[in-house]
């Protein structure tokens, strides 16, 4: 793609087909790509790339270094944290149960994705859950309820596989009881009622 086709806006990238709504928060380095609108309440932090046709409504909140492919509508009080990534497609919501003929915008709920989760190619999201730190949506996947850190799911609904390291690789079990480990960096993760934490 030539120079001709983007332009820069501080030292930010907007490609010329993007609609940027005025008064936008778009972070250093931030890239938006093709036919993306950001509507003028969004919150984008540094270093985030958004793909080809992605919406970001007004109460919206997206961390440093976020990648959200091609096709992901981001609907208010969805908030994405720091080194999140969302598959193609990802679909988010913000009401649980609409109507065309009945307005529930006073009825929103959050949905936050935590640190470092991936969200796998059309997962859904259903309105109102939380993310754990890590966790890994698996492609196609439709979440229901809560995610707890490092857990990988899929399915529909999505239900608990396996655990999953910051590195985004399959933890195996390790030699003390309740432990799990990355066979890619070693480090040693333990099991509790609430989830998964990182001890070494």
């Amino acid at each position: 793609m030539g120079e001709e086709s983007l332009f820069l806006w501080s030292i930010k990238m907007i490609h010329e087909t993007a609609l940027v709504d005025k008064g936008a928060q778009i972070g250093a380095e931030t890239k938006v790509w093709h036919w993306t609108h950001i509507c003028a309440g969004a919150k984008i932090g540094e270093r985030c790339v958004l793909g080809q046709n992605v919406f970001v409504s007004n109460r919206v909140v997206l961390g440093r270094n976020v990648r959200v492919q091609n096709n992901v509508s981001i609907y208010d009080e969805v908030i994405l944290e720091d080194d999140v990534f969302c598959g193609p497609s990802v679909v988010f919501t913000n009401v649980i149960n609409p109507r065309s003929a009945v307005s529930r915008k006073d009825e929103y709920k959050k949905t936050l994705v935590k640190r470092g989760a991936t969200l796998g190619a059309n997962s859904t999201i259903v309105c109102g859950v939380t993310i754990g730190e890590y966790a890994f949506i698996g492609a196609g996947a439709v979440v229901t309820k809560d995610v707890p850190a490092y857990a990988l799911v899929h399915g529909n609904p999505a239900r608990l596989k396996g655990w999953m390291s910051e590195r985004g690789e399959k933890l195996i079990k390790a030699e003390a009881p309740g432990n799990w480990q990355c066979l890619a960096t070693k480090a040693l993760y333990r099991e509790s009622r609430d989830g998964l934490q990182k001890i070494t």
